[in-house]
């Protein structure tokens, strides 16, 4: 590490602790987190014309919400498999260099999906294929881009870190839906998809820049009698007997699942906009409401990383997750809707960055990626679950009865988590250290 990056680091860390509401932003004075920070933003907002353009092309092709329920399976398997791989290799091979491969693999099936949306293909089935083949790259580069942050910033700023993340994806998880609600309020469903496809193509390419800028990021140096990680089951079976020693992360990994499986309600964006708002642009802002929240609560969140009683505020953000979902069904008016859903997006936020950040403190270095895996499968697993919930009961309940239904039952099912196992309520966070954590390899990555 050269010595203007030492002194830049301790410029950081020695910032007195800010008793402000509005966003922390040190850790963007972290050059390699920075850089990441913005490749990762600006390739998720191209993400999202994808997220609506896939559903939606679904839909106009079936006319079943049942069938983009199964876009939740698609992505689901692949992430089950290669999560936790990914996650493991992220442990034995460079890091910068699994994230650029695993990216490469994403920005293929994108690539897929904007040539048969050109050549009017119009299959279902082959719509599934591609989501499983983008699942894949994402279930590899996502713990591996998550494991990377608490080798480039200070660990008394892994917090602001996670927060500033979630922050701009979430943003462009508002600018995206409603910038594709345009589109597809101005044009046909098959040029819409077009026009959304080839935007996420182009703009991933941002994130290819900022990857490819990050410093490497080899494994730590082991001792000579500890035993080396493997990116085989053997590693992954090591990850999760760790995780089996830690029931604060199983139980935050309980009620994150809890959340996505009973109140996520996406799947029934597409058929919820077309029978009660007439479609075109409603649908993008159905799908950005969640995020607009999210945003909102980000900006505002200055105040996340001084809360001791972080295992109560988890179980509270997740019951207000539920309550809002669950009265946002009801909702015949937008407005009401999106208002609705934007509540249960900031309370999303916090949950996330909760669970997040005590992954990370938690975990030593070495099993980070492993451990990653296992979250980025939880994470990102339980929405698709949802998604399948979702289509799968709205057709004996109807949209309404599958929608508010499922999240008052996740408001409840939390709750009693959270009763019934004290662990998770009673945590705290470590006491903080700002240096570097001591299992990060002398060699540390420049921050420059």
């Amino acid at each position: 590490m050269s010595q203007e990056a030492v002194e830049a680091t301790e410029e950081i860390v020695e910032e007195r602790e800010r008793k402000s509401w509005v966003i922390d932003t040190r850790p963007l004075k972290v050059t390699a987190y920075r850089r990441m920070w913005i490749g990762n933003g600006v390739s998720f907002f191209g993400f999202q014309f994808t997220s609506v353009a896939v559903p939606v092309e679904m839909y106009a092709i079936t006319h079943s919400s049942a069938w983009v329920g199964l876009l939740g399976i698609a992505g689901l398997i692949p992430l089950l498999i290669f999560g936790l791989w990914g996650g493991a290799a992220a442990d034995v091979i460079d890091r910068r260099k699994l994230l650029l491969i695993s990216s490469t693999l994403a920005w293929l099936s994108t690539v897929g999906l904007l040539a048969q949306a050109l050549l009017g293909v119009h299959s279902g089935w082959l719509l599934l294929a591609l989501t499983a083949l983008q699942s894949a790259g994402f279930a590899v580069s996502s713990p591996t881009r998550q494991a990377i942050v608490p080798r480039i910033v200070p660990t008394g700023l892994v917090p602001a870190a996670n927060t500033l993340s979630y922050t701009t994806t979430t943003a462009g998880g508002v600018l995206g839906p409603l910038a594709a609600g345009l589109i597809f309020g101005v044009a046909s469903t098959g040029a819409g998809v077009t026009v959304a496809y080839l935007v996420d193509a182009v703009l991933f390419t941002i994130s290819f820049w900022a990857t490819w800028k990050l410093p490497p990021i080899p494994p730590i140096v082991h001792a000579e009698d500890e035993e080396k990680p493997s990116a085989g089951v053997r590693g992954i079976l090591d990850g999760l007997r760790f995780l089996a020693t830690q029931p604060v992360l199983l139980l935050s990994f309980a009620v994150d699942i809890i959340a996505m499986v009973f109140a996520m309600p996406r799947a029934l964006f597409p058929e919820v906009a077309a029978d009660r708002f007439g479609g075109g642009s409603a649908v993008g802002w159905l799908y950005a409401a969640i995020a607009i929240g999210s945003v909102v609560a980000g900006l505002t969140s200055g105040w996340i990383g001084r809360i001791k009683r972080q295992g109560v505020a988890l179980v509270v953000a997740v019951v207000g997750w539920g309550v809002a979902i669950g009265f946002s069904g009801f909702a015949h008016s937008l407005w009401l809707m999106v208002l609705l859903l934007a509540v249960g997006g900031a309370a999303d936020l916090v949950s996330a960055v909760y669970r997040q950040s005590m992954l990370q403190t938690f975990a030593p270095d070495r099993l980070r990626g492993r451990l990653q895996g296992v979250f980025i499968v939880v994470v990102a697993g339980g929405p698709r679950l949802g998604d399948l919930r979702a289509g799968a009961t709205a057709d004996f309940a109807g949209a309404t009865g599958s929608w508010a239904g499922g999240g008052f039952v996740a408001a409840g099912l939390a709750v009693v988590l959270g009763l019934t196992f004290p662990a998770l309520v009673r945590y705290r966070p470590p006491s903080e250290d700002p240096e570097p954590p001591s299992n990060r390899p002398t060699h540390h990555p420049k921050a420059a």
